[in-house]
């Protein structure tokens, strides 16, 4: 027994209280009362002291002489080896407020079995760091101890459960003869001890359920926090923290705290340069911190520039034995073998995220399959969900991934599992936009790909969704001259990239096909794709002069093959381009001409788009009366002519929005009203939301003018959403007006 032990029994004796009598009274539960008597724990911290003193009505003499109890047996016991100390916190500890005081929220609930937090994600979060950090704060609510446990678990052997359960025993005091002898006794003894003290344990890097499941409090007021690259989803009723990367402000002052050149004003742009390389991933950040202020000769611009190698970044963020490839290696080691094929071959995925089908292409394994493979990726931290059935890496794990790649597969077997995804994710392009092409809508006779789009709505989430990894596709099907490829992707775009004409992607795949049709011998679908990038030049990127152009040289060349039809879209696109740029009156004219031609070519597509052209050159005039008479005598001929169904769709939408223009400008309110209603459900099918925001501009005002104020608000406010893009500054800003006029 301890002076202080015997102390705290002669003071409760003279009190005439009982061990459970003085637990009752000061707040301290018995079984603590009573290891402190007998010399099986440290002597309280202060909070306990004064509980205590309540408990046994002490004079503050009284008091005084047993604190000095108390630091005499802290004091002797300070020479003795601690079992489960805390690591060193850092001291410029950067962001994780809301984690923080979610856990601290978490702890404090005091509804249920004893709290327990699951902080994980992948390597190089800061999740040591953050654990750490909370213990720190909450250093006075835990004095039965604050506990820290390495559970190792993305070692070769992690530690056993039974080891972990004796550290533990032995931290909190609990004698060698006391110790049980069974695994299941000893959790039983820790959840004992921890019912009675109040304690804050961390459970640092588990590597599954089963190690640190035993070590959990399962009553009273104790704190586990857990931390794990794995998400430890068996764990039930706890409380899971998911880490994600800093956010860029958070990661600008990290590196600030740590480097003295990125705390100067005028390296703003460089630190957060650094901070984009390092994937704003703390461990990253600290590194790169480290290695900028241990160089006092270096500036930030020398760090960016040495991050801006992607083949060296991993070489660069390491530092002393400490790297973000060797964190990364940790739980690459646990992969079996499977996959970490897969974990490699998607170093090959050329946009930020992809579906389990990609993977099921990169592998080989059957798309049931897929999902097992990602979630081992997943629940290592090495992949993360980006939606529904989507995952992407973290812009590093990627370089590991890439590195993994170059390591492990020879050239040729790179090479042939690339173009085996190019030539997928491009074929599948071309059956999803055909299904808005005349002449297609379907799948394809005996189709039996991955994937098979139902309709024009599936194709267009596949194609949205999968838009950077089949450009990406294009782009190496042109470098590796699968010219014919290229323009058959293009060619199948043509009417679904109309649905979203403002996105300047079109301009680089119309770009693409352009130069890969000048490869081909038939200078007929050349001159269709010089046509195409010209509509991308003026439409896509807002570049009209040089659409005008495009345009131009691809009429001359039409005109030597005696191609009428092309003459005809080359005029068609070039009216567009001198509209777009000012010159309404060369613009109409374009249009007639175009007109002209696409009837002698028996284009009937084409007539319509070529008579929208002139409705719409002619209400940019004034012709207000003129273009609505041209906008019904279009609707007219989409019912007398043969039009395909994408085709006539887009006209359709077309027509109903100049006329509802028109009759606005003209003030011809009630008729405007019903044009646009009218419209309005042929424009939301055709989905292009440039024709919707017009529609419900229009809308608006009409009902404004005919003074049905409240109910023009939410067209007006829909108006202001859709119509957001700079090209539509000025429609956007008389909605906005508008909306100003009802207050």
């Amino acid at each position: 027994m301890s002076e202080f032990g015997s102390r705290l029994r002669e003071l409760r004796h003279a009190a005439g209280l009982t061990m459970e009598q003085l637990a009752e009274a000061s707040g301290v539960s018995a079984r603590a009362i009573s290891d402190m008597e007998r010399g099986h724990s440290r002597a309280p911290q202060t909070r306990t002291l004064a509980a205590l003193a309540r408990g046994l009505g002490l004079e503050p003499e009284q008091l005084g002489e047993l604190e000095g109890e108390a630091r005499q047996q802290r004091s002797q016991a300070g020479g003795r080896p601690r079992l489960c100390e805390l690591p060193r916190a850092i001291s410029d500890f950067v962001g994780r407020a809301d984690e923080l005081d979610r856990m601290r929220r978490h702890a404090l609930a005091g509804l249920g079995p004893a709290p327990v937090a699951v902080v994980h994600g992948q390597p190089g979060l800061g999740k040591t760091a953050l654990a750490v950090r909370l213990a720190d704060q909450l250093r006075d609510r835990y004095p039965g101890g604050l506990l820290y446990l390495d559970m190792r678990g993305t070692d070769a052997e992690p530690v056993a459960t039974g080891d972990a359960l004796l550290r533990l025993l032995r931290a909190l005091e609990v004698g060698s003869r006391r110790i049980a002898e069974t695994d299941d006794e000893r959790s039983s003894q820790l959840r004992a001890v921890l019912r009675d003290r109040r304690c804050l344990l961390v459970l640092d890097n588990a590597g599954s359920e089963a190690q640190v499941r035993p070590l959990l409090p399962s009553e009273g007021e104790s704190l586990a926090v857990v931390t794990s690259r794995r998400v430890l989803g068996g764990l039930e009723g706890v409380e899971r923290i998911a880490l994600t990367p800093l956010a860029p402000h958070e990661s600008a002052a990290l590196l600030r705290a740590i480097a003295v050149q990125a705390a100067d004003p005028r390296a703003a742009a460089e630190v957060e340069a650094v901070a984009r390389y390092c994937g704003h991933l703390p461990l990253a950040l600290r590194i790169a911190g480290t290695r900028l202020a241990t160089r006092p000769a270096w500036t930030v611009e020398h760090l960016v520039t040495r991050l801006a190698d992607a083949d060296r970044r991993l070489a660069n963020l390491s530092t002393g034995d400490i790297g973000v490839a060797t964190a990364f290696a940790l739980s690459h080691a646990q992969l079996g073998k499977p996959a970490r094929e897969l974990f490699r071959r998607l170093a090959h995925v050329p946009g930020v995220d992809f579906a389990a089908t990609l993977a099921s292409v990169l592998t080989g394994a059957h798309l049931d399959d897929a999902p097992d493979g990602l979630d081992e990726l997943v629940d290592l931290g090495l992949l993360q969900p980006s939606g529904p059935d989507r995952y992407r890496f973290h812009d590093l794990i990627r370089l590991f991934a890439g590195e993994r790649l170059r390591n492990e597969e020879p050239p040729g077997t790179r090479a042939a599992t690339a173009k085996r995804m190019s030539d997928w994710l491009l074929t599948t392009a071309i059956v999803a936009g055909r299904w808005f092409e005349p002449g297609y809508g379907s799948l394809p006779d005996g189709w039996t790909g991955l994937v098979a789009p139902a309709g024009e709505e599936e194709a267009d989430a596949w194609l949205q969704a999968e838009r950077a990894n089949w450009l990406g596709a294009l782009r190496s099907a042109s470098r590796g001259g699968q010219y014919q490829l290229v323009v058959d992707v293009a060619e199948a775009m043509h009417w679904y990239s109309d649905k979203y004409v403002r996105s300047g992607y079109w301009y680089e795949v119309y770009g693409l096909s352009r130069a890969a049709a000048a490869q081909l011998p038939d200078r007929r679908q050349e001159v269709t794709h010089v046509n195409y990038f010209s509509w991308a030049a003026t439409h896509c990127r807002g570049r009209p002069d040089e659409g005008a152009e495009i345009a131009l040289d691809a009429h001359r060349v039409a005109v030597e093959l005696g191609d009428v039809k092309e003459q005809a879209w080359a005029l068609r696109y070039a009216g567009d381009a001198w509209r777009h740029a000012g010159d309404d009156e060369r613009g109409l004219a374009a249009c007639r001409e175009a007109l002209r031609l696409f009837d002698v070519a028996g284009d009937h597509d084409g007539y319509v788009q070529a008579q929208l052209g002139v409705a719409r050159g002619i209400s940019n005039l004034g012709r207000y009366h003129e273009a609505i008479t041209e906008c019904f005598a279009v609707l007219e001929q989409i019912e007398l002519r043969p039009v395909a169904a994408r085709p006539a769709l887009s006209a359709r939408v077309c027509a109903h929005t100049i006329a509802t223009e028109a009759l606005a400008e003209s003030g011809r309110w009630a008729e405007a009203l019903g044009e646009a209603e009218l419209a309005l459900p042929f424009a939301a099918e055709y989905g292009y939301a440039g024709y919707l925001g017009e529609l419900h501009l229009t809308i608006g005002r009409a009902r404004m003018a005919l003074g049905r104020r409240d109910e023009a608000r939410p067209s007006l406010r829909i108006a202001v959403e859709l119509l957001i893009e700079k090209r539509y500054r000025g429609r956007s800003e008389l909605a906005q007006r508008s909306l100003a006029e009802l207050g």
